[in-house]
């Protein structure tokens, strides 16, 4: 807790928002679709989507595979803290929805599904997606699957599975866009993103969750952000998004939203 406290305090010192960007790719992602003050009609739904969540009444137990959760210590819990306390906030889900809409990937693999509020917010922002998402716990995944279905959420591809493993099969694709939120360790956390290395292209974007929840996770992405594919990143605080444009100079950006 220390160090994300301190983290968020050079964070602040150090960020900016629009003013500032000589990059006009990343000043116009930042104005378009960061800032974006439109009021989209599928935020309606993915709002009802957590809503049913985080009201449900139903206890599970959870399988945890990676760094487990700082506010929830035991295996048994509800749907509802999953929701409320371990799943992505509503304002940062309404986010990812607005880079999905933004870039319009066709083809998505996300890396913990949870109870799926994430996995909702990049199936509404473009529909003609196809997505893959990988969850390691039976259970929790179960609950995603029914939400899916109850939101008719028909371009998700749900594999249960530990990553590493799963990684080994998806090797051969190509995806535009990646998403990983599970772990939450140095280790695994490189490591996935450089298996993954191979399915990226050109113009593909990769977006790591909680990149200062530990020491650990921060030192993750300072070896991210050094890899020689790698060519610009966004620090959010709570997110780091990496580019692979060979078109641009390194640059390296913090970016408040």
């Amino acid at each position: 807790m220390l160090h994300t406290i301190l983290e968020y305090i050079k964070f602040i010192l150090r960020s900016n928002n629009q003013y500032g960007i000589h990059s006009p790719f990343i000043y116009n992602l930042v104005i378009k679709c960061f800032y974006d003050n439109h009021i989209y009609r599928d935020y309606k739904l993915l709002a009802k989507y957590r809503s049913v969540l985080n009201n449900s009444k139903s206890v599970i137990s959870v399988k945890d595979l990676g760094a487990g959760s700082k506010v929830l210590e035991s295996n048994t819990r509800s749907i509802s803290d999953i929701s409320k306390k371990a799943g992505i906030t509503l304002q940062r889900a309404k986010l990812l929805y607005r880079i999905v809409n933004y870039f319009k990937p066709s083809s998505i693999l996300e890396l913990g599904t949870s109870v799926g509020i994430s996995t909702c917010a990049i199936s509404l922002g473009n529909s003609n997606a196809q997505i893959n998402t990988i969850e390691g716990c039976p259970e929790t995944a179960s609950v995603a699957k029914e939400q899916f279905k109850n939101f008719n959420l028909n371009n998700i591809n749900l594999i249960v599975n530990e990553f590493d493993k799963e990684l080994n099969n998806l090797k051969s694709q190509k995806f535009d866009l990646i998403y990983i939120d599970g772990n939450h360790q140095k280790e695994a956390t490189i490591n996935y993103f450089n298996t993954l290395l191979n399915t990226v292209n050109n113009d593909s974007v990769v977006i790591l969750d909680d990149i200062h929840w530990s020491k650990g996770m921060t030192e993750a992405w300072n070896i991210i952000k050094q890899n020689p594919k790698v060519k610009l990143t966004i620090d959010t605080f709570f997110w780091g998004i990496v580019f692979f444009r060979t078109e641009q100079k390194n640059q390296h950006f913090k970016i408040r939203v």
